[in-house]
């Protein structure tokens, strides 16, 4: 039996009255939770594992136990190890960040989340924000697996070459969203693992450019052998490719007008 005098339940406050209800967050902090969802993605998936960690992790091993391929004159894992740490810049920025972003695009995730209040520029920004956060891990794992073997870069040369993978992750990146806006998502997977297999076996990013015979001018001018003389001139000699920055930043911004102009969010 309740009291007649018992007064009424307190209204629960309408969405108006909420501090904050229906202001999206600040633009900063929807990118780093954009960001920290993909790259949580890219980090579960053992396929991407397979591809940014595991394989240039079996590579790096490989080529610093053994005499073949010859790598040039200076020791094998000075020459090893950065090589491998361009592949995984490559791996990550270009390859996974094409077929993801391919599927997504198939699925409808992308248009779905262009609409809202992320925007499409914040989820392009969450995205090359969370590639990375993967490729930092990958410095750290490959780069410690290095140390191990035997590798011991100036400090000089590993201040170079992080504006240097940087720039390397700017072009592969802006190559990557190309392909995923504009094939098919099964295309992409197909173009983007024989793409990565080409560039390993000719593209001047583990293998020295010089070491490629006559082909050595088209791995250079490749993004590809551009990163990896890059990261090794600065690793191994300390100093800047000027050559190897003006191709980077050449394919960086002519597939960067490409993305701008051709990408298809469906």
């Amino acid at each position: 039996m309740t009291s007649s005098s018992a007064s009424p339940a307190a209204p629960l406050p309408t969405p108006s009255l909420v501090p904050g209800a229906g202001r999206a967050a600040p633009a900063s902090r929807r990118v780093v939770a954009q960001a920290r969802f993909d790259a949580g993605v890219m980090l579960r998936n053992g396929e991407q594992l397979l591809l940014t960690l595991i394989l240039p992790a079996l590579l790096l091993v490989g080529l610093a136990v053994t005499s073949v391929p010859d790598l040039g004159p200076q020791q094998r894992i000075d020459l090893a190890a950065p090589g491998v740490l361009a592949l995984a810049v490559m791996s990550t920025a270009f390859t996974g960040q094409a077929i993801g972003t391919g599927f997504d695009r198939r699925y409808g995730v992308l248009r779905l989340l262009a609409t809202t209040p992320l925007g499409r520029g914040g989820l392009l920004a969450g995205r090359i924000l969370a590639v990375l956060v993967v490729e930092a891990v990958q410095a750290v794992v490959l780069g410690g697996l290095a140390l191990g073997l035997g590798w011991r870069p100036g400090p000089v040369g590993l201040l170079l070459a992080l504006p240097l993978a940087v720039l390397g992750t700017a072009a592969f990146a802006a190559l990557g969203l190309l392909l995923a806006g504009t094939l098919r998502a099964e295309a992409v997977l197909a173009a983007a693992n024989l793409a990565w297999v080409l560039l390993l076996v000719g593209g001047g990013v583990v293998l020295p450019a010089d070491r490629l015979g006559g082909w050595a001018p088209v791995a250079r001018a490749l993004p590809s052998g551009a990163l990896g003389d890059a990261l090794r001139t600065a690793t191994v000699e300390g100093r800047v490719s000027w050559a190897a920055v003006l191709v980077l930043g050449a394919w960086a911004g002519v597939a960067a007008a490409l993305v701008t102009r051709f990408f298809r969010w469906d």
